[in-house]
């Protein structure tokens, strides 16, 4: 039974690290080497905004405004779309702003990735800024992103996102929250050195910094880790703000994070052999907020195994019946209905046990290169 306590105490100690001593151990590397910015380059005058889309009939309009508002706001910027074989009528109104706009259209569906990679080559912009159709980019804000670059010790800037509907399910206000905790520790990261990578829904790196993404692996991710792994910083930019709508019913975000996990894993072992070349605090940061992320979902399963193994060897079979039978009850009604506090839990483990899946299906050799989008994000 010591064996199944130890084994219990390790498992909560790994799926519980990322989110509380990992921070606050950032908390303390900050308080004694903090990493400020140094800013000691002229500003950058030349900027591109590129984007991907596939099928965003429902939000093109808006984000073609969007864009047109960012370019107004930081003068010359230069606006590209790439759409990957769009069919829902995206394709015509990407033609009607042809000219103002640089676009790529492709004929078949060759993902994210290779998307990003075309736009890449059609500009020579100093700075390119990264977003996802779905996300409206703060016209204001954007402002705010040169002054990061004037350190040259800066290669990527992650912005800040924020969720513009929590409170319409329990699976958004579960996603809105963890990604203020997500925003919170980048932040400790970035004060402490560099980000952990960057989210593809907002973030910028210098042009010349650019290497071309694999087509069949995640290029938020591979892009920003190899500006990393090249020698410069990743910062989050707190006042480089974007508004997109989380997911609101589970299995779209379900089938979000397994698709997420699977590419980003394959990304870790494609960059692993460079990741493990970065300077300590790098290394023990990607392994406490990325490596043991991914594999708590099996840390979850482990240690409910071994919790059921000591209330056997404690109490007995009967008691152990009970005691699988209540945790398959309470799993089933944090499922079914919204219930306080319980349903929260239950997203949280859902999305772990997801997030456990994809890394599953990487190691399998699964890629998903192409994407669709998942309905509930958009409105």
């Amino acid at each position: 039974m010591t064996i199944l306590i130890a084994i219990l105490a390790i498992c909560v100690l790994l799926v519980l690290h990322p989110y509380v001593t990992y921070p606050l151990s950032l908390m303390m590397v900050r308080a004694v080497r903090p990493k400020p910015l140094n800013a000691t380059l002229p500003m950058p005058s030349k900027f591109a905004v590129v984007c991907c889309v596939y099928n965003e009939r429902q939000v093109i309009e808006q984000k073609i405004a969007n864009m047109r508002a960012i370019r107004d706001a930081l003068g010359d910027c230069q606006l590209l779309i790439h759409s990957d074989a769009s069919s829902d009528g995206t394709n015509e109104v990407l033609k009607s702003v042809e000219g103002e706009f640089t676009l790529s259209l492709a004929e078949g569906r060759s993902g994210k990735s290779a998307g990003m990679n075309r736009l890449l080559s059609m500009t020579d912009a100093e700075i390119v800024i990264y977003t996802d159709a779905n996300v409206m980019i703060d016209p204001i804000a954007v402002t705010n992103l040169p002054r990061y670059f004037r350190d040259p010790e800066v290669g990527c800037v992650t912005g800040h996102l924020l969720y513009e509907n929590a409170d319409e399910s329990q699976t958004a206000k579960v996603g809105a929250l963890y990604w203020k905790h997500e925003e919170w520790v980048k932040q400790l990261e970035s004060d402490t050195g560099s980000v952990m990578g960057a989210d593809g829904s907002l973030f910028a790196i210098r042009r010349a910094l650019h290497r071309p993404t694999p087509a069949d692996i995640i290029d938020d991710f591979f892009t920003s880790m190899s500006i990393l792994c090249s020698g410069y910083r990743l910062v989050r930019g707190a006042d480089f703000l974007a508004y997109e709508r989380a997911a609101t019913v589970r299995k779209d975000e379900f089938r979000r994070k397994v698709r997420i996990a699977c590419r980003a894993f394959n990304c870790h072992r494609l960059l692993w052999p460079r990741i493990v070349k970065l300077d300590a605090l790098s290394i023990y940061k990607y392994l406490s907020h990325k490596y043991l992320r991914w594999l708590a979902g099996y840390f979850l399963a482990v240690g409910a195994a071994a919790s059921a193994g000591i209330v056997l060897l404690a109490f007995g079979a009967l008691p152990f019946a009970a005691y699988v039978l209540a945790l398959g009850a309470a799993a089933y009604a944090a499922d079914r209905f919204d219930l306080p506090v319980v349903t929260s839990i239950w997203e949280i483990m859902v999305a772990m046990w997801a997030t456990a899946i994809g890394v599953y299906k990487s190691l399998r050799g699964e890629r998903f290169q192409t994407w669709t989008i998942a309905s509930s994000t958009r409105k």
